[in-house]
């Protein structure tokens, strides 16, 4: 991104008209005319936990010369203070246009945004600079300007806002210290590694202290590895800073790895929302299950040739069969239970089970002997004798 393009962006999120308090931190939301709903919201005895945002009946619509297109249709749907929000979709469903509308970045065609229970469509100029102030945003491609340190890409916000020098140089040594480049400070972006500029596009956004981080695709980038220690980084800052992350991603491993919840956008629109777990663990919408496939474990190719759909007439044989657990009811594999109530002895081929928020969710594909063969199961999955939430019988194997 161009240098000015990359300025233009952290005006919009920083730039204000007054003076910052004394000790750098954000200011809360004035109580003028443009933002009276703050006043009532306090008045009404709502809980104090600040970083919550609440969408109710949003709307966007963009106008082309081809007419209008709709980006986002109908969602309500709340997000808790101090929570880790995924929102996750195919590309085209959303996924950027509903996290802008939380700085005002877009401004939604319909509906509400609501930050901390202030409508923030009533803000004027004044109150939307105090909001973006207090809305830290991270981008996929890190947005550093190339002919400014490291110090200085992160002390940029707090420059723009006339944060005294002195406060300055206090509040980056500590946030660069946070994100792990205590000795980059003089380093130029061309220096570091991705992993690195991410991180110093993290700390930059975590300058104003804010009580929300938005995270825009910010692993995409990022190979692996990198990717991990990012959303370690992201896990350690909302546990000690309790600040609310919401991210969007196109990857559901990511959303696996760090978020409470998740919703699932397609076509602007609410598919799936709930915690990760439940919706991993039984997604209901098309958008969801093709989301999900690649971290599911099919049957592999060589197995997939070798199955028969019929048990052979003569002969020994196995029947393959694949259990699912979708995490409810504190339901684990439990082999030995299993071969019990199988009656057979059981031969692991393939799959995997993952713990996501404490709940074992995977599918195993297992092979039994063909005595012990049958074509209903659904005994196994119900009462006091389920051995899986799920158990289909893929075929036979000679």
């Amino acid at each position: 991104m161009a240098i000015s393009a990359v300025s233009n962006v952290l005006r919009k999120q920083f730039q204000a008209e007054s003076e910052p308090a004394a000790d750098g931190r954000s200011t809360p939301l004035s109580a003028s005319s443009a933002d009276a709903p703050a006043a009532q919201h306090a008045a009404a005895g709502a809980p104090s936990a600040l970083g919550t945002v609440v969408f109710r009946d949003l709307g966007k619509v963009y106008r082309s010369s081809a007419g209008e297109v709709p980006a986002l249709q109908n969602i309500t749907l709340d997000i808790a203070a101090g929570s880790i929000f995924g929102i996750i979709g195919r590309s085209g469903a959303g996924k950027s246009s509903l996290l802008r509308t939380i700085n005002r970045l877009e401004e939604p065609s319909s509906g509400q945004v609501l930050v901390d229970g202030v409508d923030i469509g009533t803000l004027d100029e004044a109150g939307l600079v105090q909001l973006r102030r207090r809305v830290g945003m991270i981008f996929q491609h890190f947005n550093l300007l190339s002919a400014k340190t490291v110090f200085e890409n992160v002390a940029l916000p707090l420059k723009v806002a006339g944060v005294p020098a002195a406060q300055i140089q206090q509040r980056v040594t500590e946030l660069l210290d946070l994100v792990g480049l205590q000795d980059k400070h003089k380093t130029y972006p061309s220096r570091l590694s991705g992993g690195q500029k991410q991180r110093v596009g993290i700390a930059r956004a975590l300058a104003t202290r804010p009580e929300i981080l938005l995270c825009d695709e910010a692993t995409s980038a990022l190979d692996p590895e990198t990717t991990q220690a990012i959303l370690a980084l992201l896990r350690d800052i909302n546990r000690r800073l309790g600040i609310t992350v919401i991210l969007i991603t196109h990857e559901m491993s990511v959303i696996r790895e760090i978020a409470d919840q998740v919703l699932v956008l397609e076509k602007g629109e609410i598919a799936e929302l709930g915690e990760v777990w439940q919706v991993f663990g039984n997604p209901r919408h098309a958008a969801t299950q093709a989301l999900l496939a690649p971290l599911r474990h099919g049957v592999p190719d060589d197995l997939q040739q070798r199955l028969q759909p019929q048990a052979p007439g003569t002969g020994r044989f196995e029947q393959v069969l694949q259990l699912g657990y979708s995490g409810h009811d504190g339901l684990e594999p439990d082999f030995p239970r299993i071969a019990e109530a199988l009656g057979a002895k059981v031969r692991l081929l393939h799959g995997g089970v993952d713990r996501i928020q404490g709940h074992a969710q995977g599918q195993l594909i297992i092979a039994i002997d063909g005595a012990a063969a049958r074509n209903d199961w659904a005994a196994l999955t119900q009462g006091p004798a389920t051995i899986a939430h799920e158990i289909r019988v893929l075929g036979y194997v000679v």
